[in-house]
């Protein structure tokens, strides 16, 4: 728990004093301006992030840390690094950056973690966690508004008779594994195309290439006059103002899945810039949690038309080790699926 690495620092310098503590730092080589408590952060922070850049990841990390920096004093540097549905930014972060709190890592949890489920990573995954959600926003299946399908059911009937082509950004993904356990569910044959982001996914369907798409719900939800969504992965509607008349899966099939937030976009960091520097970590944390509250930041999210109820007002360590964890347990029982090996 973090509350844990701050509590163990306060004992330390309890016992060693806070002369001992200094004279240690620099004998193990920490430069003479750390050791005297340099002010944190002193230069930008670098972010690491696992996709391209004009997607739901960048427009949450520019809006967050628009507001956040005003907090901390300094700027964020983002670099991107698409590839290999988010492994290549991954390696990329555990393998260069250091761990001084300098140097986050900012990704969508879903995709990512389960990426890990169908092949494991080069590191240990216990070396970083995740930190500050930025939104929860179901997967869901969706159509054109062209489209002759307009409900859930229709999909389904028709996947038993011939194969439905489902548009997917990645194959990796929380809203790819619900659109594949639904098709497993009702006999349905359903095939999964990835078409390499979000963009692309709705360009597909709307050109009816695809005959439906599996995303995200807000992307979609605000372009509410090309598409129409008919299922959502979870067991409420977030926006129902938004979302008119698609079915809970869950409650209209009869299935058991757990909560598929398909965007659920979060910092993650190295587990050892934590523990070797809990002060600077706390830094981070305080200063994030104010960036929730701040109206300046509800007129940043105003105006990425992104519905308001997508976003996350808070978030808890708990809570994001949760997702992780059943993100991590769904996708190992349909990993057959994911892998195309069923």
């Amino acid at each position: 728990m973090l509350d844990d690495y701050f509590d163990e620092l306060d004992r330390r310098r309890f016992l060693m004093g806070s002369a001992a503590a200094l004279g240690a730092g620099i004998l193990a080589g920490t430069p003479a301006s750390e050791a005297f408590g340099a002010k944190f952060p002193s230069r930008n922070i670098k972010v690491y992030v696992p996709t391209r850049h004009g997607g739901g990841a960048s427009r949450n990390l520019e809006a967050f840390t628009s507001i956040w920096k005003n907090y901390l004093g300094v700027n964020f540097q983002a670099s991107y690094y698409p590839g290999a549905a988010g492994r290549v930014g991954y390696e990329k972060y555990m393998g260069i950056a250091k761990p001084d709190c300098y140097e986050l890592l900012f990704g969508n949890m879903g995709p990512e973690v389960l990426n890990w489920v169908v092949k494991k990573p080069t590191f240990d995954l216990n070396a970083y966690f995740y930190f500050g959600q930025m939104d929860r926003d179901p997967g869901q299946i969706f159509v054109s508004r062209k489209s002759k399908f307009k409900h859930i059911d229709e999909i389904v009937a028709e996947g038993k008779k011939r194969t439905i082509q489902i548009g997917v950004s990645r194959l990796a993904h929380p809203a790819t594994l619900g659109a594949l356990a639904l098709g497993r569910h009702t006999g349905a044959k359903f095939n999964v195309i990835p078409l390499s982001g979000g963009k692309r996914t709705r360009a597909g369907v709307a050109t009816g290439e695809m005959d439906c798409g599996a995303l995200p719900s807000g992307g979609i939800a605000r372009r509410g006059k090309n598409f129409r969504i008919l299922a959502i992965f979870d067991d409420t509607n977030p926006i129902p103002d938004k979302i008119k008349n698609a079915v809970l899966v869950n409650k209209h099939f009869g299935m058991n899945l757990p909560p598929l937030v398909a965007g659920a976009r979060a910092f993650g960091i190295k587990r050892a810039a934590v523990e070797k520097y809990p002060d600077r970590f706390k830094i981070l944390i305080d200063t994030m949690n104010k960036v929730y509250g701040d109206p300046a930041y509800q007129k940043v999210l105003k105006k990425t038309k992104v519905p308001m109820a997508l976003f996350t007002k808070s978030w808890s360590r708990e809570g994001i080790d949760k997702y992780v964890k059943d993100i991590t347990a769904i996708g190992e029982k349909y990993k057959d699926l994911l892998t195309g090996k069923s």
